[in-house]
């Protein structure tokens, strides 16, 4: 079964907005594990617009699950894993200011900048996966930079959904099926929600986990915490 890691950075956001600690990112993590999450992700950036980088501090000792931590990896990111040693780091391409990520990593000319990271992290203990698109030269150069895992990027997956679900599938399957040939194990994430996740891993059932938390979010404020958690699981409960 490919496990579902919750992205809590939304519920930082709303706390942020209006200043005090409500809601509380500690007590949202642990409501998620206890809903049935088997993870928990977080993405600090230097503004810590959402995600603050003392919420991660606060967050190692209470996660029992699986603790994701994702991001760019500039000093100050590499650092705070150092530091918390999370079960996972996904490291992504995109620069501070971005919104969000929208692109996966070229792995070809950042060769020997990810390859250095990736075994500072890996002599840590730590699994690392990296963010990637679908180009077959992509996955192959996440290879010979000596990853764990990718991360396939799914937004255009989950925008070419509604006209064609096949045809939106069909690069991520092949890029998946070339990862786990090429002996790294796959993950995904970005833009899924309950019209598209089962269709995806239905058809790639050997993603290692899904990380989501837009959509799952934005789901709980309509159905609550502990019912989306499950529609989402429900959803990645393949037979």
């Amino acid at each position: 079964m490919t496990r579902l890691s919750v992205n809590i950075n939304k519920i930082a956001t709303l706390r942020n907005a209006r200043g005090g600690n409500i809601p509380d990112v500690v007590e949202a993590a642990i409501k998620c594990e206890q809903f049935g999450a088997q993870g928990i992700t977080v993405h600090p950036r230097p503004d810590e617009r959402h995600i603050r980088y003392n919420d991660v501090r606060k967050l190692k000792p209470v996660v029992s699950t699986e603790f994701n931590i994702e991001g760019y990896p500039n000093r100050q990111f590499i650092d705070l894993v150092t530091e918390i040693l999370p079960q996972q780091v996904t490291l992504v391409p995109d620069p501070p200011e971005a919104i969000t990520s929208n692109a996966g990593w070229d792995t070809i000319r950042n060769k020997d900048f990810l390859t250095d990271v990736i075994r500072h992290f890996q002599l840590q203990g730590i699994r690392v996966s990296i963010f990637t698109g679908t180009e077959p030269e992509m996955i192959e150069g996440a290879a010979k930079c000596n990853t764990n895992r990718i991360e396939l990027y799914t937004e255009p997956y989950a925008t070419q959904y509604p006209q064609s679900a096949a045809n939106a599938l069909a690069p991520f399957k092949k890029a998946a099926l070339l990862a786990q040939q090429s002996g790294m194990g796959v993950n995904a994430g970005h833009d899924l929600n309950l019209e598209n996740l089962r269709y995806l891993v239905e058809n790639i059932p050997f993603i290692d986990e899904v990380s989501i938390g837009h959509a799952l979010i934005a789901d709980a404020l309509y159905m609550g915490l502990e019912k989306s958690i499950q529609e989402y699981l429900e959803c990645l409960n393949i037979e």
